[in-house]
């Protein structure tokens, strides 16, 4: 697919690139080989764009519930730029056929891969970024995350409640709670939990209460599921 036919994209995403080397680079596949030819994929894309995504979102939230505490704005946040949403939203765009990669990997159905998905959306913000600047991606992010947003807002889940739905649904033993230590005076506590999950590594967090310490170290725990490329693309789905 060249550059010329890149330009079908246009439309979908909002803008139209000054730089249109740069959109190419956020559709290419590590598969290509560019890295070898002295090429770029889109991996360092994807690192700028996961950055640009989370800003826009959390700014987003910030405004969209006035009301609502840091605990409540990270459960929304979570569910929003998590792999499953993320890979959803380049469906919602129709990425995946403009996807440029190797002929083996195309053959295993790379285009309609989750994590590759994900990854490329996230590229494609970057890129709107630097040829447009933070408002273009804003607004791509904003008009792709409407719906993502409205049902994040009806449907937040206790991040305790989320994590065990996820281990459940993979007929996982649940997750076991800890307290690991307890600080400073009885008017004003400070408590550290850790949650574990068979074959992990324990995750932490604190808080005011047990409650609290166990629910942030609940939130903890999705975010480091979410990055595992086994764990993240279903979670993300399970946990909309």
């Amino acid at each position: 697919m060249s550059e010329r036919d890149l330009s079908d994209l246009y439309p979908l995403l909002g803008h139209q690139f000054a730089q249109p080397e740069l959109l190419a680079e956020a559709l290419s596949h590590p598969s290509l080989g560019r890295r070898r030819q002295g090429g770029r994929d889109y991996q360092r894309m994807e690192f700028l764009g996961d950055r640009v995504l989370g800003l826009v979102i959390s700014t987003a939230l910030y405004h969209d519930d006035p009301g609502a505490d840091e605990g409540g704005l990270a459960v929304r946040f979570n569910t929003l730029v998590r792999r499953g949403t993320v890979a959803d939203a380049a469906r919602l765009i129709g990425l995946g056929p403009y996807i440029l990669m190797g002929k083996s990997e195309a053959r295993q159905g790379g285009r309609d891969k989750p994590a590759i998905l994900a990854d490329v959306c996230e590229a494609v913000i970057g890129a709107l970024y630097l040829d447009g600047g933070f408002a273009v991606a804003e607004a791509f992010v904003l008009r792709y995350w409407a719906g993502f947003m409205a049902n994040s807002g009806a449907a937040g889940k206790d991040p305790k409640t989320e994590l065990q739905e996820l281990i459940q649904g993979r007929s996982g033993e649940p997750p076991g709670y800890k307290i690991v230590s307890q600080e400073g005076p009885d008017h004003e506590p400070s408590f550290t939990v850790e949650v574990r999950v068979d074959g992990l590594e324990a995750a932490q967090g604190q808080g005011g209460s047990r409650q609290e310490a166990e629910k942030a170290a609940a939130r903890a725990m999705l975010k480091v599921l979410d990055k595992l490329p086994d764990w993240g693309e279903d979670g993300g789905k399970k946990a909309k």
